[in-house]
């Protein structure tokens, strides 16, 4: 297979993303169903992506890289990925490992509520599983942190069941594909095309297309999710409770206990501000205070 990224201009004959035939009532014919699984899977060996977490089939390591990219940037990931599970490399090194460590790798992630959820999940498959991430869609959905999207992507890329979910990729393909002029498209709606379309003899390397194909779709043309009923703007990050909560967070990674006062000086962020994350934080579970200081839970 070919790596690296697809050109902005590519030229595909007949394979149009554009031209697909409108969604009758009864749904895809097998011919569209092959047509449109062939056209995913060229532009994969053309141009699918050499993601470290592509490599492997540890469970362990694709939990780790489901929890990451979410709302995350693949660079961003790609960069912290490989550093974390070198650091933690299996369920029993993060099992012991002290949160303020696991918080110390995962900086630069942003969301420090995934590194919290991770150590639970896996507090939790190494006591109640015998150190065995569960293979089952439902019982992955129990854990913290995984909904049924990450659950669905966890089972299909570690143990290769043909579950059906929706991530940004997935999405924008089939709202280009199938979805020309419509605007306000539900999941509800995309989920039967996803389901349908599934190449269920592989579905590992299917949604690995799927999302190499999106990708493509975004820098070729205007954003399809725009059209999507889910779709949300990111907040701005500058002067949000998130920066204030990763400045409080670094400050006590770097040295802690500390008192208020002290962070104050480190962050240099108004009272009232730190005062209301201190006690989110808490109630969090990612800090607590002793003896007026404050150290990571």
């Amino acid at each position: 297979m070919k790596r690296g990224h697809p050109p902005h201009s590519q030229k595909r004959g007949n394979e149009n993303p554009g031209s697909a035939p409108a969604i009758r009532k009864k749904g895809l014919t097998p011919t569209e169903v092959r047509k449109f699984q062939e056209m995913i899977y060229r532009h994969y060996r053309e141009y699918g992506r050499n993601l470290p977490w592509r490599m492997t089939q540890n469970p362990y390591h694709i939990l780790v890289s489901e929890i990451m990219l979410q709302q995350t940037q693949v660079q961003r990931v790609t960069e912290k990925y490989e550093q974390f599970t070198k650091s933690f490399p299996d369920f029993p090194s993060l099992f012991r490992a002290s949160l303020r460590m696991v918080l110390r790798e995962w900086q630069g992630l942003g969301y420090n509520r995934r590194a919290i959820a991770l150590k639970q999940i896996v507090q939790r498959v190494m006591e109640e599983f015998h150190g065995n991430l569960p293979s089952s869609v439902e019982t992955l959905i129990t854990f913290p942190g995984i909904g049924r999207a990450t659950a669905s992507a966890i089972s299909a890329f570690a143990f290769h069941t043909p579950a059906v979910f929706i991530e940004t990729n997935i999405r924008r393909v089939f709202i280009h594909r199938f979805f020309h002029d419509k605007t306000h498209i539900k999941d509800g709606e995309i989920l039967p095309l996803v389901e349908k379309t599934l190449d269920t003899s592989n579905p590992r390397e299917w949604y690995y297309a799927l999302m190499d194909y999106g990708v493509m779709l975004k820098q070729k043309y205007k954003n399809p999710n725009r059209r999507s009923a889910h779709y949300q703007k990111q907040s701005p990050f500058q002067g949000s409770n998130r920066q204030i909560r990763g400045m409080i967070l670094r400050a006590l990674i770097r040295e802690s206990p500390v008192t208020e006062r002290e962070i104050l000086q480190e962050t240099r962020i108004s009272t009232e501000k730190l005062r209301n994350n201190l006690i989110q934080l808490r109630n969090e579970g990612f800090i607590k205070k002793r003896w007026g200081k404050f150290s990571i839970a």
